[in-house]
């Protein structure tokens, strides 16, 4: 069957394992009957995003759960993040968020949580792909005199809000803070509006409109030309982009500048520490990391770890090493005294949270990290085999790395959730890290583009 499941946990990007009803099916009877309660009394929270294939996954999933005598929790639309909180909450078995994050409308996927609202490891969702292969136990659990029951969650998305005001000091306040929110026409567009105008901001508010087929479409994290123009436009204080569930987060100063993931990061760890809140000076990151990130908190005497790419893998490192704080590049940022993955519009709380208590615009925030040239090139490629077990490649990289030595770094790793290869390289020279990387970039295209 391959593998299911990628590195954030997703499942069933069209191009690579096209997520059907069947599939779905399948799959929400293999997580009913591998979280089923002893008692009987087991139940599973789901939630989606806008896109055009949501319902129909939303309804494969609680077929294949009922059909196991599990309950179905219906959250309706809700982020990523939202699902996680829930699922904890009312002491679910499990939580599916049925998304594909932020890939186009047509590709969909699932995000599985367990109990306690963690991302799964890679060995119970290898169970999960096992149990969905297994039609004996599938059938053998199926019986029509115990079906579970269906309903939705009363007031789901105001529980969520309550959540994310109550991580805030009850006198917390944004009046006089103007904020542009690029909701990305995801699962954001309503709660982040609400959340931010309940809080006292000024609001502009983009991309709030999902028809279905319009998620991530030129806007949210992914394209930020559009929220950096309104910024400048609106001589705004900040401007903050979600992706289409929600769980990740990209922000943009005062003066149009885009705040990745490693600076968020970055501003975050220093703050933390500052205020006594940085518990076993310790921050988690992923081998995406600029060398800005790893120069700056050596600097500051904070202890660092990377992560294998996808916030999941920094959840467990975080958990291993005892820090707080830990996130990727590409906007997820995890606070886990407050939650237990990514959650964007938690992230940009916590970041206006800090530029209020420091009394310092966001520019000024993010001058702390400087930021090495890092460029980026993704190539479509036919297959996946390992990057060391084709010469021609491995070569190459080793090559550039000598060019480099220890003034830069490369990284070529295969997307978790789509047909593309990575190639990241990382110097001092800007001009030299395009070279190389567009050199290494040509040699994946002859290899297995």
């Amino acid at each position: 069957m391959g593998k299911l499941f990628g590195t954030d946990g997703i499942r069933g990007i069209a191009n690579e394992y096209p997520m059907t009803p069947e599939i779905a099916i399948k799959i929400g009877k293999a997580v009913a009957l591998k979280f089923k309660d002893a008692n009987g009394h087991s139940r599973i929270i789901i939630g989606r995003d806008t896109r055009l294939s949501g319902n129909m996954i939303e309804y494969a999933l609680v077929s294949g759960i009922c059909a196991m005598g599990t309950d179905a929790l219906l959250a309706d639309i809700m982020p990523t993040p939202g699902i996680a909180f829930l699922t904890s909450y009312f002491k679910a078995n499990a939580g599916i968020m049925v998304s594909a994050s932020h890939n186009p409308f047509y590709d969909n996927g699932i995000k599985i949580f367990n109990g306690d609202g963690y991302k799964l490891s890679d060995d119970l969702e290898n169970e999960i792909e096992y149990l969905m292969s297994d039609n004996s136990q599938l059938s053998n659990n199926t019986s029509s005199n115990n079906i579970g029951s269906v309903r939705l969650i009363d007031e789901a998305l105001s529980r969520y809000k309550n959540f994310l005001k109550n991580t805030l000091s009850n006198k917390f306040s944004l009046e006089n803070i103007k904020i542009v929110i690029d909701c990305s026409n995801g699962a954001t567009y309503k709660i982040a509006p609400e959340l931010f105008a309940d809080l006292g901001a000024d609001i502009e508010v983009m991309n709030n409109n999902p028809t279905g087929r319009n998620i991530n479409d030129n806007c949210g994290s992914e394209h930020t030309e559009p929220i950096v123009k309104q910024v400048l436009e609106k001589k705004a204080d900040i401007g903050i982009a979600f992706d289409g569930d929600g769980d990740r987060l990209i922000a943009v100063d005062e003066n149009g500048n885009i705040l990745s993931g490693d600076k968020i990061l970055a501003i975050s760890a220093i703050i933390m520490k500052k205020n006594g809140l940085l518990a076993n000076n310790h921050v988690v990151s992923t081998v995406m990391s600029n060398m800005g990130l790893v120069s700056l908190l050596k600097s500051k005497g904070i202890n660092h770890t990377m992560s294998q790419v996808g916030d999941r893998y920094v959840m467990q490192e975080m958990i291993k090493t005892g820090a707080v704080l830990g996130g990727e590049d590409s906007g997820h940022i995890i606070f886990s005294d407050y939650q237990t993955t990514g959650d964007g519009i938690l992230t940009a709380l916590k970041l206006i949270q800090f530029m209020k208590e420091e009394s310092q615009p966001l520019a000024v925030l993010a001058k702390i990290m400087p930021v090495y040239p890092q460029v980026l090139i993704n190539i479509q490629v036919s297959r996946k085999p390992e990057i060391k077990d084709i010469p021609e490649l491995a070569d190459a990289i080793k090559h550039v790395e000598n060019i480099l030595r220890e003034k830069g770094r490369v990284l070529v790793r295969y997307s978790g959730t789509q047909p593309l290869c990575r190639v990241m390289v990382e110097g001092e020279s800007g001009s030299e890290a395009e070279k190389l990387c567009r050199f290494l970039a040509d040699k994946v295209r002859e290899c297995i583009g």
